[in-house]
């Protein structure tokens, strides 16, 4: 037998015998109830796994209105049970009103039988797979802010006080636009906010601006119709689309090209869009947080960025501080990252020397937390020791010559080479990636790739 019988609710009980013969052969348990009365009673006292009910309980009735004003009532005390009802008449219209006031499905009187067990087979199966997926969601959403709370230090002053506004502003469907250097926790903190928000159970959707190829915006953000552009061979769904009821995390937002950025303000201004290829207006019930390393008053001045969309996106703004400012919290991260590399490589390491401790807090980290996480997965793997020693972690032996004194080029590899590039334009232009590029005489779009191949 299944777990959970199924409740036959008929006033003749010649049905509920037939009914409970032909289910018990599928290995089906069932209970019987001949009133609307008793279908109440049986529902308050536990749960079943799928309701097959006659539409009439009285035998000079033909016209449902009983059954039809029963299923509110059943619907408010169980809103997901499956219910399938059954008339001897043959009529449409009392079908699809009972599909209206609740019905999963219909049947009529007399029934075939395969018929019958097929509705019934697949209400109860789809019925487990929705609790299924709303369990492994739910699942899902508690790991998430697990692992979000695990994966977030905060022991200095400027953190606090930023988590304060956090939890302030976390339930508040306002948009936030979150500013910082490179490798800050920008996208760590815009997961946090997203796991603490009345929105937490829907999807938290990213996107990097700076990784879209130029062309493809409008098709990454909004979707688009199979042929709306020559390589459309099916339709796509865009980010707004996925992340609806949920939060869209739009990176780098300071890349979108000047082209897209009209477009996107009147989508935040009416929460209307079109999929490219369609005039089928869509609505986006998604919040926006946006982030950027970018001088964004500067973009506008120069004419790259509008004002108007940034006022849209600048609800709530929060500066993640570089890392050199809250060097209170180096030796916590290390300590996550570390224990998290141990056990995913197998490693015994356990902690770090005295001259390792010395030198994570003296080096400059230009590429902020996120260079520290690297180099601390690096070390794991390298250390010889249950320790970390300072040769582990491949930095210098003195901060300051980390800091401002690139070794000797002739000693370099080209890979070398890149990264003291890299590293030297950031701290001239105190972490701003749109000056360092344009020192560099690249895009900012290639500045992050080779920020990405390198660790930062």
């Amino acid at each position: 037998m299944r777990s959970r019988p199924i409740l036959v609710a008929d006033d003749d009980e010649t049905i509920q015998m037939a009914l409970r013969l032909l289910l018990k052969k599928e290995g089906y348990s069932t209970e019987a109830a001949s009133s609307p009365e008793e279908i109440i009673a049986a529902l308050n006292s536990q749960l079943y796994s799928l309701l097959l009910i006659d539409l009439n309980f009285q035998r000079d009735t033909t016209s449902g209105v009983e059954g039809l004003a029963l299923l509110p009532q059943i619907r408010a005390i169980d809103p997901d049970l499956p219910i399938v009802v059954m008339t001897g008449w043959g009529s449409i219209e009392i079908a699809v009103e009972a599909m209206r006031n609740g019905a999963s499905d219909f049947i009529e009187k007399p029934w075939k039988n395969a018929r019958l067990i097929n509705i019934v087979n697949n209400l109860i199966e789809l019925h487990r797979g929705r609790k299924m997926t709303a369990r492994l969601r739910e699942e899902n959403t508690m790991l998430r802010k697990e692992r979000t709370e695990s994966n977030w230090i905060v022991a200095s002053p400027a953190m606090e006080q930023i988590m304060e506004v956090v939890n302030q502003i976390a339930e508040a469907n306002i948009n936030i636009l979150i500013t910082g250097e490179n490798g800050t926790g920008k996208s760590q903190l815009a997961a946090r906010i997203h796991a603490r928000s009345l929105r937490c159970n829907k999807s938290f959707v990213t996107v990097n601006m700076s990784t879209i190829p130029d062309g493809l915006f409008e098709s990454e953000l909004y979707g688009h119709i199979k042929g709306a552009f020559t390589d459309a061979r099916t339709d796509r769904i865009g980010r707004f689309e996925l992340a609806e009821g949920g939060t869209l995390f739009m990176d780098e937002i300071g890349n979108l090209p000047v082209s897209q950025q009209a477009k996107l303000l009147h989508v935040l201004e009416t929460g209307q869009f079109e999929k490219l290829g369609s005039s089928q207006t869509r609505f986006a019930d998604v919040r926006i947080i946006s982030a950027t390393n970018a001088d964004l008053p500067t973009l506008i001045a120069e004419g790259s960025f509008r004002q108007d969309l940034l006022y849209r996106l600048i609800g709530i703004e929060i500066r993640l501080p570089p890392l050199r400012e809250r060097k209170v919290e180096i030796p916590r991260l290390a300590d996550a990252s570390l224990r998290r590399y141990a056990s995913k490589y197998g490693r015994s390491v356990s902690g770090f020397t005295e001259r390792a401790q010395a030198a994570l807090h003296d080096y400059a980290w230009p590429g902020n937390v996120r260079e520290l996480d690297h180099v601390i997965e690096r070390a794991t793997l390298l250390a010889r020791g249950q320790h970390i020693d300072i040769t582990d972690l491949g930095l210098h032996p003195s901060g300051a010559a980390t800091a401002s004194t690139p070794q000797k080029w002739e000693d370099l590899t080209l890979e070398d080479a890149e990264k003291q590039l890299l590293q030297i334009a950031l701290r001239k232009h105190a972490g701003g990636v749109a000056a360092a590029a344009k020192t560099l005489g690249i895009s900012r779009s290639a500045f992050y790739r080779r920020l990405e191949k390198h660790g930062f």
